[in-house]
């Protein structure tokens, strides 16, 4: 191999040691802009946990317990009904009554006349 082919090969051996820098470089950069990105990620993703957190803290210490409270006076405004209604109940019974009585006076006295 002459002096000439060597310093060739060598020139062949840089430009391929140059492209591939080239390419290293680029995939650093690549590199570093994933990183980035996924960097942001996580910080999306932690703010979200946190705002989960939140949302099930409030779930549990505020609406669970104002939701039972509404169904505890809901039960109470049912029992408070159901009392209201029971004596107008058994007063339209007495109505029912009194209106047979009624009759059955009036029956009565058209016999005795």
């Amino acid at each position: 191999m002459t002096d000439s082919e060597k310093l060739d090969l060598i020139l062949d051996k840089l430009v391929k040691l140059d492209t591939l820098e080239e390419r290293i470089d680029a995939l650093e950069k690549r590199i570093d802009a994933l990183e980035k990105r996924i960097y942001s990620l996580e910080k999306r993703i932690y703010s979200l946990e946190t705002d989960i957190k939140d949302i099930k803290f409030t779930i549990e210490n505020e609406i669970r317990a104002n939701l039972q409270a509404v169904a505890e006076g809901h039960l109470d405004l049912s029992r408070n009904l159901h009392d209201a209604i029971k004596p107008g109940n058994e007063i339209e019974m007495l109505i029912v009554k009194v209106r047979m009585l009624e009759t059955d006076v009036r029956r009565l006295k058209e016999k005795i006349s």
